[in-house]
Order: C-alpha cells, then structure tokens, then sequence
C-alpha cells in the first residue's frame, strides 16, 4: 500500500484497530533502509502478523536518494507496509520543526496503532524484538519504552570516540534516574521509542517538540509527567545500530548534539584535557625527573594508577567492548574537538549542518 490520500487518514482520536504502528522516519537512507526493513518484517509471526496486529509506516522525508523506491518496494510485497511522503518543511526562523520531527508526526497521524513505534532506518531489529517490547512496556505499566541499541561502529575514530560519547550519556541519563518515577530527569533515544498512543498525542506528540534538535529527550521530557512513567535501558540483545559510516558524519552528527546533550560542554573538555595530561604526564614525570626521591615516584605512579582507574571505570559505563574501552584514551583529543566545535556552533554560529539541512540552534 502506498500514498493513502488524506482523507482516509485516521483521525489521531480515533479508537486504534491494530496493536501496533512502527514508524520509520528516512531521508537519504538507501545504504541502511534495506536491512533495516529486513529485520523489522521478519517480526511478523502467528498472533502478531504484519497488515493485522501491526503495520509499519515509511515517511519519506525528502530523499534525493533510492530511499522511497526500496519503501515502495516494500508495501508492493508486504500488506500492511505503508509509505508517505513527509510535509513540505520550512527551516526558515520561524519553522515549527525539524525534518525528523515533521515525518514522525506525519506518520504518527496515519497511524492506526495503539502503541507507537519510532524507530530510525539505520537500526537492525533481533528475532521478535518488537513483540517482546511491548510486553515490557506492559509489564513494567510505561507510557513510554525507549531502547538504547548496541552500537555498531567501524573505524579507528569510531571505536576509540564513541565509548567516550556513551559513558558521557550514561553519567547524564543513568537509566535508574530516568526510570525513577520519583524523578523528573528524562531521556529517551530516537532510534527506539514506543509510546502509548493516547499519551502521546495527549502531549501533542512530535508536534509539540518540533523543533528542538533533541527530540527524542524532549519527548520523554513531557510523557515523563504523574502518573505516567517512562522506561530507558540498553538493550543490546534488541536492537543494534550504525549511526555513521565515515568520520565526517559523526563529527556532523555529534556537533549537532553534544552541546544539548551533556551539561557544561566546556568545563568537560577542560577536565577532560586534564585526563590526558595526567595519563601521560605523570609516567613521564616519574620517570624523567631524575632528582626525585624513589617514595616520590612511587606517588606519582600511585596517582596514575588512580587515574587509569577512574577513567577506565568511567568509560566501562559506554557498553562498548573491552578493546574500545582500552583505546579510548587516545580518541579523548578527538572527543574534546567534537565537544568545543558543537558548542561553537550552537552558542555562536546558532546553526548546525545534518542531512544537507541547515537547522537553526539558537536557545
């Protein structure tokens, strides 16, 4: 099925007749929409099959790529397999929303689930991930069940930075916070969000949130509120994703977030360029500087045997294998530049690059 005319469009009100709608917001994504629709109508099974407990909604949002075609192929051969074409954006100054933003809330009014489920075209779903997710959100009674995935990276600056980046996110978000009805911290991760239908067009959905870059932590921001509660873990044995193929695009990608994302960007770096100055430095001191006494050097190596200690334990949060953690001192000059360059063009040139779009980032 593709293109249904706006007329036949379900009203956001009305009661759901299926289960489940998964949305899939795409722009320029031939190279990971294939395999990532692969995974995700392999789901279908006896009891949760594809075009009658669940459909799947592809929003093209402008691709200038094959994107739409491999979505047209799709619905040709699945019933049940939609495929829309985002409304026209504006990114002038007065703008109401980002490009994810705008094909999210497109597909989320198409949609005819009772539960919502976002999820980004470079993810790769396991074996009856999507059934078992929405007997965890049952289980635990969330509004909201949001998956950080195992990350998948290529690369020498991918795996040496990314574990920077996520032990950063897992110190700012610990999922036991965010889980913590208690609490009002927040967080979600856009390449996997399913949420109640009626709260979350109860909040305006991605309406609401249109246009803030962090999305998917504002959405969170306003399900997150008594008596609804959310749920956010890693989730690595459902889902799994590549976020960048080539350094270039995740220097764009995290510039885009890393300012929002982690608090006081610039007193990290500072910390973290004194990270690499105790690391190498002391060594160097103990060894080098030839009028210390041997209780003095013994200091000093004990000072930097604690330091590799609290950056390793640190880093240890990220989820990423034993070999990225152990490489990850060498990407914290790499992760410093990213983080100053984020914050330079969101405090100064009030505007970031992503996807070939100029989204303006001024407060």
């Amino acid at each position: 099925m593709s293109d249904p005319s706006p007329e036949h469009l379900p009203n956001s009100a009305e009661t759901p007749d299926l289960e489940l709608s998964v949305i899939i917001p795409a722009r320029n994504e031939q190279r990971s929409l294939p395999a990532c629709l692969a995974s995700i109508l392999s789901q279908s099974e006896p009891g949760f099959l594809l075009g009658q407990q669940w459909e799947l909604i592809i929003v093209d949002d402008d691709s200038t790529d094959d994107t739409r075609s491999i979505a047209t192929e799709a619905a040709a051969a699945h019933s049940g397999v939609i495929v829309l074409d985002a409304p026209k954006l504006d990114l002038g100054p007065n703008a109401g929303f980002t490009g994810k933003t705008n094909a999210c809330w497109a597909g989320a009014q198409a949609a005819r689930g009772k539960y919502l489920l976002f999820t980004d075209a470079d993810t790769i779903h396991e074996t009856n991930d999507i059934s078992r997710s929405l007997r965890e959100a049952d289980r635990h009674k969330v509004a909201l069940l949001s998956y950080s995935p195992r990350q998948i990276v290529t690369g020498f600056w991918q795996h040496a930075v990314m574990p920077l980046i996520f032990s950063e996110l897992a110190s700012v978000y610990p999922s036991k916070q965010v889980n913590d009805p208690a609490r009002r911290l927040a967080a979600a991760n856009g390449q996997f969000i399913l949420v109640e239908r009626e709260a979350y067009f109860s909040v305006g959905g991605h309406r609401a949130v249109g246009d803030r870059i962090l999305e998917d932590v504002a959405l969170a921001e306003n399900i997150k509120r008594p008596p609804r509660t959310i749920r956010f873990r890693y989730a690595p044995e459902a889902v799994s994703t590549r976020m960048y193929r080539t350094t270039s695009e995740m220097v764009e990608g995290w510039t885009k977030n890393l300012a929002l994302l982690l608090p006081k960007p610039v007193a990290l770096a500072f910390w973290r360029v004194l990270d690499i100055v105790l690391f190498f430095g002391l060594p160097i001191a103990a060894s080098g500087l030839y009028w210390l006494q041997p209780w003095q050097r013994s200091v000093i190596l004990l000072i930097w045997v604690r330091t590799l200690w609290r950056f390793y334990s640190r880093v240890a949060r990220s989820n990423f294998p034993p070999i990225d953690v152990a490489i990850s001192i060498l990407g914290v000059p790499f992760f410093i530049y990213m983080l100053l360059r984020s914050v330079h063009h969101h405090r100064f040139k009030k505007s970031v690059i992503w996807k070939g779009r100029n989204y303006n980032a001024a407060p």
